[in-house]
């Protein structure tokens, strides 16, 4: 007695599809991409001391005593101790590589290194420079960011909602159709990621930080209407 109501649900929702396909089918949908130039606001560094010794303790004594003093004069240059963190701390031993036979020990090797965060950006060269001559001998990169990126990057989601508004009202035109209510919205991508600078001896340079680009990819779906 239940089967007359079940089949035509059936029947009605069979005549209701080829509406729903046919509704589905009058959207347009497009890719707006904007794209924002920034000068970076911070920088992070990674600096630190590399020692020798002839026995373990020898090594460490030699790093400390040049560490602690790269960590004060980074300290006196106004960097808070919240933006300094160690990052590598080693002790290896150093072998002969030229003699045959069993390896001879030829001493001990330190590496300390840390990273600082410089929230000013134009201090970076100064700091640089101050803890090369405090003795940092080892710097495995620099990486220039954007501090307030989030803000930013709504700004390029914005601007690419309407570079797909405006790509839209053009190929709706075309077709002799009106554009209708966005009916889907799907982010495709977002800004790079830091790039960092290659590894390097710690030398007292000129840096360059250069733009960012930040970048906002949409994909948006509109109703057509004729």
């Amino acid at each position: 007695m239940f089967r007359a109501p079940f089949f035509a649900l059936l029947i009605a929702v069979a005549a209701l599809s080829p509406l729903a396909a046919r509704a589905a089918d009058k959207a347009v949908t497009v890719t707006g991409e904007a794209t924002l130039s920034v000068a970076p606001d911070t920088a992070i560094i990674r600096i630190g001391v590399t020692s020798q010794g002839k026995t373990a303790r020898e090594a460490s004594d030699a790093n400390a005593q040049k560490m602690t003093a790269v960590l004060a004069t980074i300290k006196e240059s106004g960097i808070p101790d919240r933006d300094v963190q160690t990052s590598r701390l080693t002790l290896q031993p150093q072998y002969d590589p030229n003699k045959a036979g069993p390896a001879r020990l030829l001493g001990f090797q330190v590496t300390n290194q840390v990273t600082v965060k410089i929230r000013d950006i134009e201090k970076l060269p100064n700091i640089l420079d101050k803890a090369i001559g405090a003795g940092a001998n080892e710097m495995s990169g620099i990486e220039f960011v954007v501090s307030d990126q989030s803000k930013l990057l709504d700004q390029a989601r914005d601007e690419a909602i309407a570079d797909a508004r405006r790509k839209a009202e053009l190929y709706a035109k075309a077709a002799g159709a009106a554009l209708g209510p966005v009916v889907a919205i799907a982010e495709e991508g977002v800004a790079n990621p830091p790039r960092p600078i290659a590894a390097m001896r710690a030398t007292a340079v000129p840096v360059a930080p250069g733009e960012r680009e930040l970048r906002a990819v949409v994909s948006v779906s509109f109703e057509l209407r004729q």
